[in-house]
């Protein structure tokens, strides 16, 4: 009979919000798949939770996923961990949990303390829609790149970030968007919790002068209703489709139309992709 995965979440700071039933999990499962194991064991020694554990992380994913697998698979049970917060979320949990679909080996949630919620509801800004980015790449084009294909999202955004890079991402927001409401939101759960609700260009000199520490996650106010100057979404993608007949590339026609419309690049994007004829 095929195990089962259990993806369980884990205290962001504070041991206090390691659920019972996570803790239960934790005790009855083989064994315990973690990020870093040096972290996990802490956290099973504060709870007097004895398992094996096999460490799972970016650069072992893959490999390590197909032998968790199979040990599914041969009917032991597993919990995947992160150091913190809930697996699979901008983590390389994700991908076993792909795996273990594919093959068809039951997963369930036991869920836990979760950044992005907690960033979020203590924010300060709207929370029925919103949108998680997850990590902007350290790669200055790439990091641009994804700053400018949000530019015209209108729900809340929220991202992860580390502090050293904190001045630099806050920068190109700002350059790239112009300025916004944020709350910066800094050690959730621990001592030094703080939400610093601001504006992006008071929060580039707040950052410059002293810097922000700690784990970090940034809630942004989205873009403004768009000023479209009467387009419509068929005018605009008429714009790219000519821009494509100069012989610009449909993703860059696409983001030119956008920019001329004040209408969202993958909604013009779609269209285009949509059209039997680019020519």
């Amino acid at each position: 009979m095929t195990g089962t995965l259990y993806i369980v979440g884990t205290p962001i700071g504070n041991l206090s919000d390691f659920s019972p039933r996570a803790a239960e999990t934790l005790s009855s499962v083989d064994f315990i798949a973690a990020e870093d194991t040096r972290v996990t064991l802490k956290l099973l020694n504060h709870f007097g939770i004895k398992k094996p554990l096999v460490s799972y992380f970016e650069h072992n994913k893959r490999e390590r996923g197909e032998l968790i697998c199979a040990r599914l698979e041969a009917g032991e049970s597993c919990a995947l961990v992160s150091d913190a917060g809930m697996p699979a979320i901008s983590d390389p949990g994700e991908l076993l949990v792909a795996q273990c679909a594919e093959r068809g080996i039951p997963v369930l949630a036991v869920p836990g303390p979760s950044a992005v919620v907690s960033a979020l509801a203590i924010s300060g800004l709207p929370t029925g829609r919103f949108t998680f980015e997850g990590f902007l790449s350290v790669n200055k084009k790439s990091r641009r790149d994804h700053l400018d294909d949000v530019k015209n999202e209108r729900r809340t955004m929220v991202f992860y970030e580390a502090p050293h890079k904190l001045y630099a991402t806050l920068r190109d927001m700002l350059a790239t968007w112009g300025d916004r409401r944020i709350a910066i939101v800094r050690e959730l759960t621990k001592i030094h919790e703080e939400a610093v609700r601001t504006t992006l260009s008071e929060a580039v000199r707040r950052c410059k002068e002293e810097p922000f520490k700690g784990e970090i996650v940034l809630v942004i106010e989205g873009a403004p209703e768009p000023e479209t100057d009467g387009y419509t979404l068929e005018e605009a993608v008429a714009l790219a489709k000519e821009l494509i007949a100069e012989g610009t590339a449909p993703s860059e026609a696409a983001k030119r139309a956008a920019q001329e419309s004040g209408l969202a690049k993958r909604d013009i994007y779609r269209e285009i992709l949509a059209q039997p004829n680019l020519d």
